[in-house]
């Protein structure tokens, strides 16, 4: 499966001359980021990262930009923000958050996590879990709460990474606008990339307020998805033992 998550350096010349197109017309930040976007042919879905196309300070611009149009959103939802204290500074709040908290995974690069040899040539299943993970529904940007668990069959040759990295590296992905099916196999991709484990099990279980706060308001139901990869898919005993000491966890 094609990630477009994760974007490769990018042709400068393109990346100049996208710039140079749009910097006579002084066009809003947003603007200009999405003209290098589109120079260089990429993907700009809600779950992607466009870290690679931000450039310094753009983005306290984009929160100013982001503000703005938020004001006209409260604006048109009859909401006096002149008068209501509640409401003057919600426009700033909302879009700092936005931009700076719940979608910052598309806005900055991955956290640095530094990899080591396997030395000891551990080959035994590892598992770290549960991690709480939050993120939105890219349909109606309601959130999304729940855990994490990874599972990791090590070979001699992967790279492991630190206990915590797991955590970091899964709200990276999440802290995007996501689709709980998409953000799962993203979060597998990236383990996957980094590590090159002879199998790989990625399980979430969480709580989506679009079925909670809305619609038709259930706020028992919880969707639980899974992605296996290389012995996890193969091998239906190694398969087991980690749902089995998952349940086992979770009881």
């Amino acid at each position: 499966m094609s990630n477009t998550s994760f974007l490769p350096d990018l042709d400068r010349s393109s990346d100049a001359e996208a710039d140079a197109n749009v910097a006579a017309g002084g066009l809003p930040v947003s603007q200009r980021i999405r003209a290098r976007i589109k120079a260089a042919q990429r993907r700009f879905h809600a779950n992607d990262n466009i870290a690679d196309f931000i450039h310094e300070g753009e983005l306290d611009a984009l929160v100013d930009e982001v503000q703005a149009k938020m004001a006209c959103v409260l604006s048109s939802l009859v909401i006096d923000t002149e008068s209501d204290h509640n409401t003057q500074d919600t426009a700033r709040r909302v879009a700092k958050m936005y931009v700076r908290e719940v979608f910052k995974g598309r806005y900055v690069a991955a956290p640095a996590t530094t990899e080591f040899p396997n030395v000891e040539h551990l080959n035994e299943l590892m598992i770290v879990g549960p991690i709480t993970v939050r993120s939105a529904c890219s349909h109606h940007l309601c959130p999304i709460v729940g855990q994490l668990w990874i599972g990791v069959m090590p070979n001699e040759h992967s790279n492991l990474i630190g206990l915590s990295k797991y955590a970091r590296l899964a709200d990276w992905i999440m802290s995007r606008p996501q689709i709980q099916e998409e953000a799962v196999t993203q979060v597998a991709d990236l383990l996957q990339s980094k590590m090159q484990p002879d199998g790989l099990a990625v399980v979430m279980e969480a709580d989506h307020f679009c079925m909670g706060w809305r619609g038709v308001k259930d706020m028992d139901s919880k969707m639980i998805n899974s992605v296996m990869r290389g012995s996890f898919l193969k091998d239906a005993n190694l398969r087991r033992e980690f749902l089995s000491l998952l349940h086992r966890k979770k009881s």
